[in-house]
């Protein structure tokens, strides 16, 4: 029996209940009966809770977000093609639904702000008895929401998430990020930008003013620094400003000759919409074309920014022009779905429906803390990005990520992106320790 199937010395306080457990062995399912949040029991279904941001910034990626989530319940129900559940090894999904028990959901709207998603969150868990919950936009929902689900003992498969502190300082036990973060796009622009634009720059940067632009902005400097750029100007601006003519004209005159906006969704559509507006592409400054950087950007934002974005520079999660049997299967069975290509924010949030569901089956239960050891350190393929695996030690998934960069001459409204470099994973990991930080305990 390996140390994974041995538990020792538990204390559970559930319902008022507290017992001192000498060590035990178990078999697969045997905690199947044992009271936890929202334990389904006999039920014949249980439900999944999908909190994404239906309004405010990140709305569009929400909406993308919620489309996948349905792609996945409609699969594990054993409908549709199957998606993902073709081509993922290993797996012990069946299309049966989860452990035999049909998939049912509920969605909430985050608003793109931490208290109301954390509110939406705890609904979800409390009147609608969500097992584990989903979906998101915005690294400070993630983390508001994930503390949340750590002390209500209910999972987290956090959505689109990129700031390095979910996986970092603010990482939970019962949260896990399938995203990449901001320290592995600087991993992975930083050999790009030395080719492209030389070592000697001097960046501006315009940065969301919470957890994700603060750790983006922090990860993209040491990288430019790194390659010998000097930082000219780090000037925070409010999420949903609309307008940020403000913060892009002093630019103009700072001796900067290179924008890093680190925006995400409507905010990157319209600071760079005004950057361009504005003649920062025109200029030249230092003796060199002036260049905009965008360290992290979708397909559904190029959409939003047109023509603003050809030429320019960035990092994704997945595109949908991969060409791996994962990839196409899931293009294949959303595009059939719902007549376009699936943005990042989808294919993310699909994937971690399905390893969730993936990991009941493998524990034979849906108690949380055997759930949270079987997502521990497990490797899998065929879901995209080449061989991954969620670390153990924080919970952050690691495989290949791609530099895109805007097209200059797109086929149609979805074929806006080149993929320049599929960075390998060995080139983005880095020490589980340099963020600090403590997962926490498995039962609470």
């Amino acid at each position: 029996m390996s140390e994974k199937h041995e538990i020792t010395r538990r204390q559970f306080t559930k319902a008022g209940l507290a017992v001192a457990a000498m060590p035990m062995f178990y078999t697969k399912g045997a905690w199947a009966a044992k009271d936890f949040a929202n334990n389904p029991g006999n039920s014949s279904k249980i439900t999944l809770g999908f909190n994404v941001p239906q309004t405010g910034a990140y709305a569009d990626e929400g909406a993308d977000e919620l489309r996948a989530f349905k792609l996945a319940v409609k699969h594990l129900n054993g409908e549709g093609d199957g998606g993902l559940m073709n081509t993922m090894k290993p797996m012990n999904l069946k299309g049966n639904g989860v452990l035999g028990k049909k998939v049912t959901y509920v969605t909430g709207d985050t608003q793109t702000k931490s208290d109301a998603a954390r509110a939406s969150a705890k609904r979800m868990i409390e009147k609608d008895g969500v097992i584990m919950f989903s979906g998101g936009s915005s690294s400070g929902v993630a983390i508001a929401v994930q503390g949340l689900a750590q002390e209500l003992g209910v999972l987290f498969m956090a959505g689109l998430t990129h700031s390095n502190d979910t996986t970092g300082k603010d990482k939970r036990r019962y949260g896990f990020r399938h995203f990449f973060n901001a320290k592995m796009s600087g991993s992975a622009l930083g050999p790009v930008l030395k080719e492209e634009m030389g070592t000697n720059r001097k960046a501006y940067h315009l940065t969301a003013d919470y957890t994700w632009g603060w750790t983006q902005e922090q990860s993209i400097q040491e990288t430019t620094e790194g390659l010998g750029w000097s930082t000219t100007a780090k000037v925070r601006t409010p999420v949903g400003a609309g307008d940020f003519s403000q913060f892009i004209t002093p630019i103009l005159n700072s001796g900067a000759d290179t924008l890093i906006l680190n925006h995400y969704g409507k905010d990157m559509i319209n600071s760079l919409t005004q950057a361009v507006q504005f003649g920062l592409r025109d200029k030249q400054v230092n003796g060199k074309n002036f260049e905009i950087i965008v360290p992290l950007y979708s397909r559904l934002m190029a959409q939003g920014a047109g023509k603003n974005l050809e030429g320019i520079l960035g990092t994704a999660n997945w595109d949908w022009q991969l060409q791996d049997e994962g990839s196409k299967a899931f293009v294949k069975s959303f595009g059939t779905e719902y007549g376009f290509p699936p943005s990042m924010a989808a294919q993310t949030c699909y994937v971690q429906t399905l390893l969730y569901a993936n990991a009941c089956e493998n524990a034979g239960t849906f108690y949380p803390p055997e759930v949270i050891r079987e997502l521990e350190g497990f490797k899998f393929d065929g879901m995209g990005n080449g061989a991954t695996e969620y670390r153990a030690e924080d919970h952050q998934c690691f495989k290949d990520v791609l530099v895109v960069r805007g097209k200059s001459n797109p086929s149609s409204q979805y074929d806006l992106l080149d993929i320049v470099k599929e960075v390998p994973r060995a080139d983005v990991e880095y020490d589980a320790s340099i963020f600090g930080g403590e997962l926490g305990p498995y039962e609470v």
